[in-house]
């Protein structure tokens, strides 16, 4: 994977909402959402493509490799019978092909286990360059609904009082309280508690997991002793 693709892939990963909402106020918000949107795709695009390639690249190397051990077996077998025959020259020129296969191998293992680690890392690549959308996504669609909930509150009769006033103001309050938490922390103000209370359950199943490989990687160590 080419630097250039790595750092356009850091980019998107590592650009948070918070910061694309904090130049809302500069610029035409939702233009601005929407390309970083078709940037990511790009992203992805490319990434996607170059995995093609290493994938492709990794069945040929494998194929090349099962052909040079089916070779050497097959030679094994024929020095046998030149042996048998009492051909040592023939048998001589078989090994010297199977000392070449010999070479071979592990420079094509090597290249092999170079294009699992490329193909692996691209693969996650592509993984958390989605998720990263995905978020993008979620906030353009929120900054949409915050916009247009603005709107009606705008279109809400002047001078109401009452009851009906005082809901005005407390959503005129809250609109506000909301967009500042949004502009802040890059999560949704109507969706903070929800954000929260998964945070929280996230947080639950990874101290799960956590114990559970502590409990595995005892489970070893007591039978290894054993």
């Amino acid at each position: 994977m080419t630097d250039s693709l790595k750092t356009r892939v850091g980019r998107v990963i590592a650009g948070g909402v918070h910061a694309l909402l904090d130049r809302i106020e500069d610029q035409a918000p939702e233009a601005t959402m929407e390309q970083s949107i078709r940037e990511a795709d790009a992203v992805i695009d490319d990434v996607r493509h170059e995995l093609g390639t290493v994938s492709a690249n990794r069945h040929l190397s494998q194929r090349q490799h099962a052909n040079l051990n089916q070779l050497h077996a097959s030679l094994s077998s024929q020095i046998d019978e030149a042996m048998t025959a009492g051909r040592e020259d023939l048998a001589r020129a078989a090994v010297a092909r199977q000392l070449d296969i010999e070479a071979q191998l592990p420079v094509l293992e090597t290249t092999l286990a170079e294009h699992a680690r490329q193909e692996n890392e691209l693969t996650g690549f592509v993984a958390a360059l989605l998720a990263k959308k995905r978020e993008m996504q979620d906030a353009l669609a929120e900054f949409r609904r915050s916009r247009a909930a603005a709107a009606a509150t705008v279109t809400a009769p002047a001078g109401v009082g009452g009851a009906a006033g005082a809901a005005h103001r407390i959503g005129k309050v809250t609109d506000a309280f909301d967009r500042v938490y949004e502009r802040q922390t890059g999560l949704a103000g109507t969706a903070r508690q929800n954000s929260l209370q998964q945070a929280a359950q996230l947080k639950e199943l990874d101290d799960l997991v956590r114990d559970n490989k502590i409990a595995e990687r005892m489970a070893q160590l007591k039978a290894t002793k054993s």
